[in-house]
Parts: C-alpha cells; structure tokens; sequence
C-alpha cells in the first residue's frame, strides 16, 4: 500500500478509487450491480467491464438516483469490491476522502457515514464537494486562475449539470444553479430514437452507452448538419454503424468503421448555406431516405446512426426542444455568474472550467463559447477550460498542495464518529481528528 489515504470520487455513473500521491486512481468501474437475462449472476463493478462479461440486455441497479444515494446495501456492495478487491485496502488504517454530491441531504449523509464507519471500519474521514476540488487543481496548474482566486465549474455529469461559481476554493452554495440532464438522461434518450428507428435497443444500457460516448458529437450548425443528415450513401457526412454483440464471435459492441464516423470533423463551418431556413428542401431525395430507412436488414446485428449523434448532446443547449422546463447550459451558467457580486462576474466569465464526462463530446466547449457570447456583456472576456481528463476531473490521487489540502486542511466540513454510533460533529474547524471511541 502507498498511502494510508484512500480518494473516493463516488458518482453516479463510475466510481474512481484510489490513494492519495498517486498520478491515477487504481480503480475507474461503473457504480452500479449487472445481470444478464441468460445469467443468475450480479456482476458487480468492474466485473461488468470484464472482456467476458456478457453485456446483452443486462438489468442494471444503481445505488444512487438522480445523483443521491438511495440504496445503500447496493453501494455497499460496490465499495467492498472497490476497495477489499481492486484497492486491497485496509480500512481500519486508512482515512477517507470522499466526493459528495453538492446540497446532500442531511439523512443520506448520516446513511453515508455509517457505511464508512461502522461497515468499512474507516479510521477518519473527510468529505468534500466536486466544484472546490476541480478549482483547487486547475488553479495549481493555471496561473490565471491562481490569481483571479475564482472560478465557474461546470460539470456536466451522469445524474445531472451543474454551474457552481468557486471563491478561493469554497463553492458559494447560492450561486450554484443545477440542470437536469446528465449522460444518463442522454443515454436513454439515444435508445429511444434508435428503438423508434432502427431495432429495439431499450434494454440495452450499457451497449446504446458505449455508442453514445463513441459516436455522439455536437453541432456547430444544426439547421445545417440537419439538411446533411438528409443525404443518402456517401453524400451523408454523418452516417456511420454500430455492431452489436452477437455473444459468439463478440461480447461488447463496436463502431464498424471509425473513419467513416469521423467524417464530419473535416466539416467547414459558416460557408454552405441553410436549405431548410430557405425553403430549398429536396423532397424527392427526402422521400427516398425514408424508404432506405424502413428496408432494414434484420440479419445484421448492427444500427445505424446520422442525426441522433448530434441530436442526443443538443438537449443539453437546448432542452425546451424536447418540452422540458429547463433552461439552456448557456443561459445556465449566466444565472450563476449573475447570482454573484458584481465585481466576480467578470473574473468568472474569465474563468470557466468544464469537466464531467458530458464535455467529451467533440466539439462541446465550441458550441458552448458560441451561445454564451451572446449572453455576456461585450467588454467581458470569455474563457473556457477543459480539464485534462474531464472524468477523472479531481485528480486527487496526485501528490501536489491539493493533497495536501484535501487531508490536512482547518477550515472545512468534518465529522467524527465512534464506533458504537453515530457523534457527529459538524463544522468543525480543527484538522482532521483520528475516530473516537
């Protein structure tokens, strides 16, 4: 073991582990239990990402909902696998430094800390929120953002988005503002459109996932790219093909030709004219796509794909589209910054950070600049950042000052509890004290 400090960024979506002054985590594996229809048998964490693992029309259970716990016996399961198998941890050695959801309610934190304590047997622990975290190693390694001592973290993640304004490495809870959509929400949205049009994919989560994360992309030019979706054959920059497994020759799903998918990275953007906004639609053409599209060949395990790549990331900009309440990110992370005195707004604008696995999406941080231009005052500049790895996001498990800060820092929230039961002590402002008995 390299450290007596185990970093658990717990997610809704994956779970990474690992300890502290390490460059990675020794363990990134889905935050969730699996079982195949053709099997009795739960898989567990990283037994779902095994080269074996039969991945059809698996029955998935999550320990958290909406991005909150709300079944703990389940992430009990996955931690123990987490940290007994893959992290050979001792936890009656160990402290803890836990990633925690912003606004977690009071009850699913008690729920948490007897999981730790009286469960695991952690001999201390420290929990923090994702946006203070981000900012605290960006800043280490940005110079900007050291001196400006804020930032806007947006972190588009599996459960939900979230614009969180960070003033010398505290989020200001008031300023925070959440959207409702996260790659979850994504992905059951691109199963829905492939099982309208292509074949029935709705029990397919972590396939239709992996096709989401390998395929999917955002548009420049939507009423564009739509009339370019429209093209048949070669003409349509963005068809490409997923294989699915057949469970002889292959247990995971593949993209069939992954030159053919990157096609629309050569696009050039602002030179070709809207057909649609001008009334120049082809009919004829249109009409024959759509017979293309209803002669499917049911002897090929595979779907195609053209404008859900692009269709799928759009309901984060603009989620009214599909009649849901919620305002855009854009607008988003303007109510946040404007949430904020006014002499931050400026320096937040400047300093902008995105990380989550959403912003992976080719293309994300363009779009993003270009529909919060508008919305930003002309003698403010506009800055955006992605991280270096948007899913590991925190880097904690590096040995630099947020090590440092994460397990030794006086001004932060602790709790203490006994082995007996449960002695909170909340707010404290003495560095992190050893379990009492």
């Amino acid at each position: 073991m390299m450290s007596s400090v185990v970093v658990l960024d717990n997610g809704g979506g994956l779970c990474k582990a690992g300890f502290g002054g390490e460059r990675d985590p020794a363990a990134v594996v889905p935050n969730c239990l699996g079982r195949s229809a053709a099997s009795k048998k739960w898989l567990v964490a990283d037994q779902l990402q095994a080269p074996d693992a039969d991945v059809t029309s698996v029955s998935v259970r999550r320990p958290l909902d909406r991005g909150y716990l709300v079944n703990p016996d389940l992430q009990r399961e996955v931690w123990d696998r987490v940290l007994r198998s893959l992290l050979r941890a001792d936890p009656a050695h160990s402290s803890l430094l836990l990633v925690e959801p912003l606004f977690n309610p009071p009850s699913i934190q008690r729920t948490t800390d007897e999981l730790i304590f009286e469960d695991f047997g952690f001999r201390s622990l420290y929990v923090a929120d994702s946006p203070s975290l981000v900012h605290l190693y960006e800043a280490s390694r940005l110079p900007h953002l050291l001196q400006s001592c804020c930032s806007l973290v947006v972190d588009c993640g599996f459960s939900f988005t979230h614009a969180a304004p960070v003033l010398q490495n505290f989020t200001l809870n008031y300023g925070v503002r959440r959207l409702d959509l996260g790659g979850k929400a994504l992905t059951n949205y691109l199963k829905e459109l492939v099982s309208y049009r292509s074949v029935n994919v709705m029990d397919e989560t972590l396939i239709v996932d992996h096709a989401k994360e390998q395929l999917c992309f955002v548009s420049l030019d939507v009423p564009r790219d739509l009339q370019l979706a429209r093209k048949s054959g070669k003409d349509n920059p963005f068809k490409c093909t997923y294989v699915l497994p057949d469970g002889v020759t292959h247990t995971k799903g593949y993209v069939k030709d992954m030159g053919e998918a990157q096609r629309f990275l050569s696009l050039p953007y602002g030179t070709i004219k809207h057909p649609v906004a001008n009334g120049e639609l082809d009919f004829q053409e249109n009409g024959k796509n759509l017979e293309d599209r209803r002669q499917l060949d049911l002897t090929k395990n595979e779907f195609s794909l053209t404008n859900e790549r692009f269709l799928v990331p759009e309901m984060i900009f603009h989620p009214s589209d599909l009649g849901m309440n919620q305002a855009g990110l854009a607008e988003c992370i303007v109510r946040a910054v404007q949430s904020c005195h006014p002499h931050l707004r400026p320096l937040l604008f400047e300093s902008i950070i995105l990380t989550g696995g959403s912003t992976l999406f080719p293309q994300f941080r363009e779009r993003l600049e270009r529909e919060l231009r508008p919305l930003v005052r002309d003698d403010y500049k506009l800055k955006i950042t992605t991280q270096e790895d948007p899913i590991l996001g925190l880097m904690l498990w590096r040995r630099d000052p947020l090590y440092e800060w994460g397990m030794l820092s006086t001004t932060a929230n602790e709790l203490i509890i006994s082995a007996e039961g449960l002695n909170c002590i909340l707010k404290s402002h003495e560095p992190i004290i050893e379990q009492t008995c």
